[in-house]
């Protein structure tokens, strides 16, 4: 049998992940299925465009409940450790890139919680695998699809 994707979060974000479950299942749902009643009764459903797209949602809500749910069931909390001496999953990482000075600050989480726009970066994403293991002060060559940058690392939180 194969081994099934475990899935690196912080409780916050399993909760996050929980709340969204809980919403799909017990509102979404019922919506849908009121759309889809509400198609049928306008007849032909061979050409009616409310139909096929309210059929269409309820299978992209479907498809979201079972993927929530395989994640909520293999997640494995990151806990929060007192060593900051290292980048690692959960981190806060503050960078500088050099030579010009930019200073970035990203959380490293789990590809089910990560949200750049937050400040949370998947630790599948080049910058993260670059930075995780490194220390404060090491500089490090980071792959984005730009091409490399240099960084520096200014702290660990």
């Amino acid at each position: 049998m194969a081994q099934e994707k475990v899935f690196p979060m912080t409780r916050e974000g399993k909760e996050k992940l929980e709340q969204e479950l809980e919403y799909l299942k017990t509102v979404k749902r019922k919506e849908v299925v009121e759309r889809i009643k509400i198609a049928r009764s306008f007849g032909d459903l061979s050409e009616n465009s409310e139909y096929d797209s309210a059929k269409e949602e309820q299978a992209f809500v479907e498809g979201r409940v079972t993927t929530l749910e395989n994640m909520i069931r293999n997640a494995k909390i990151i806990e929060g450790e007192a060593d900051t001496s290292q980048v690692s999953l959960g981190r806060t990482v503050t960078f500088t890139e050099l030579p010009d000075g930019d200073e970035e600050t990203y959380t490293i989480v789990g590809s089910a919680e990560a949200d750049p726009f937050e400040g949370k970066i998947s630790n599948d994403s080049p910058i993260a695998k670059s930075l995780l293991g490194h220390k404060v002060d090491d500089e490090v060559t980071v792959q984005t699809p730009g091409g490399e940058m240099l960084v520096k690392i200014v702290k660990i939180s």
